[in-house]
C-alpha cells in the first residue's frame, strides 16, 4: 500500500506518540527516489550539497539558484517524506525581507514542504517572521556549519555548563518562534537530551547521541559515498565507492580489450536492408 505524504503536524505527532523520526539528505531524483521509497520521514535538501556534490570547500559559496535546482529534482519524486529546503548562507541573515522572499522561492519554485536555517535565539525573529509569513520553519543549533569559523572550527558546541544553559534557551526560542522541529548538531548526548526534554517539539539529532526525537545522516556519508571526510558521528552502513570503482575499471578494460559492447548490447537491422545499403 502507497504511503501517505507526511506533513509538519505528523512530524510534530511523532513527538507525542513516542515515534522515532528518521531523516537523511538527498540532493536529487535518483537519491531521493531510493530514500523516499525506504520509509524515510523527512529529506533534508542540505546546503551541504556544496562540498558532496558541487566540489566546494565549505558550504559558504552555495546560492539559492543552486539550492532551488536541487531542491526541484528532489520534489519531482518524493511521494512519502517531508522534504526540507535548506536556506544556504547569505539567504536569510540579510533582513526579515529578504529571509521571507528566499523562503517563498523553497515552497514556490522548489516545491519544498518546509525551510530550514541555523541559528538560536538571534536567528528565532526571522524564523517567526517566515512561520508568520505561512511557511514552517526547522531550526537548526548547535554546531552551525555555515557560522562554523565564529564557533573555532567544527568543534563539539555546549560542552561547559555555560554553553549548554545557552543551547536550552536557543531550543526554547526557536520553539517560540514557532519552529516544528529542531535539528542538534555536535551536542553532547546529555546536553541534547536535556534539550529535548525542555522543547515540545522534535529534536533531530546530528553527532547529538541518541536521546534526541530523530537521527539525521548525509547519504553519501552512511553509504561509503565522500570520502573527503568522515565525522566521528556518522555511521557507514554501507561502502559503494569501492564497487563503483571496480565497476569503472571494469569497463574501461572491456572497451580497451574489445570486449564491449557484445552483440546483446547492439542492434541490428534486416540482412536485406543492410544488403541494400552495401550494393
Amino acid at each position: 500500500m502507497e504511503q501517505k505524504k507526511l506533513t509538519v503536524l505528523d512530524i510534530k505527532a511523532r513527538k507525542k506518540d513516542g515515534a522515532k523520526i528518521s531523516m537523511l539528505t538527498s540532493y536529487d531524483y535518483p537519491w531521493a527516489l531510493l530514500v523516499d521509497q525506504g520509509g524515510i520521514d523527512i529529506i533534508l535538501v542540505g546546503d551541504s550539497l556544496g562540498m558532496v556534490v558541487l566540489g566546494y570547500p565549505d558550504t559558504a559559496p552555495v546560492t539559492m539558484d543552486e539550492m532551488i535546482h536541487h531542491t526541484k529534482a528532489v520534489t519531482r519524486v518524493v511521494k512519502h517524506a517531508l522534504v526540507v529546503g535548506d536556506m544556504p548562507f547569505g539567504s536569510y541573515n540579510v533582513s526579515t525581507e529578504k529571509a521571507i522572499e528566499n523562503a517563498n522561492r523553497f515552497m514556490k519554485e522548489g516545491r519544498a514542504d518546509c525551510v530550514k536555517l541555523e541559528g538560536g535565539r538571534t536567528m528565532a525573529p526571522v524564523a517567526e517572521a517566515i512561520v508568520n509569513a505561512g511557511i514552517p520553519v526547522q531550526g537548526h543549533i548547535g554546531l552551525t556549519p555555515q557560522t562554523a569559523s565564529a564557533l573555532g572550527g567544527f568543534k563539539v558546541q555546549g560542552k561547559d555548563a555555560d554553553a549548554a544553559r545557552a543551547l536550552i534557551d536557543d531550543a526554547k526560542a526557536l520553539e517560540d518562534a514557532g519552529c516544528f522541529s529542531l535539528v542538534l548538531e555536535a551536542i553532547p548526548s546529555p546536553i541534547a537530551k536535556m534539550v529535548t526534554e525542555a522543547v515540545s517539539i522534535p529534536t533531530i539529532g546530528i553527532g547529538a547521541g541518541a536521546g534526541c526525537d530523530g537521527q539525521v545522516l548525509v547519504i553519501h556519508d552512511m553509504v561509503g559515498l565522500f570520502d573527503r571526510f568522515t565525522p566521528k558521528f556518522v555511521k557507514q552502513y554501507a561502502k559503494i565507492s569501492g564497487t563503483i570503482a571496480s565497476a569503472i575499471a571494469e569497463f574501461k578494460t572491456e572497451v580497451e580489450n574489445g570486449n564491449f559492447p557484445e552483440e546483446k548490447h547492439s542492434f541490428t537491422m534486416k540482412a536485406e536492408e543492410l544488403e541494400k545499403i552495401r550494393t
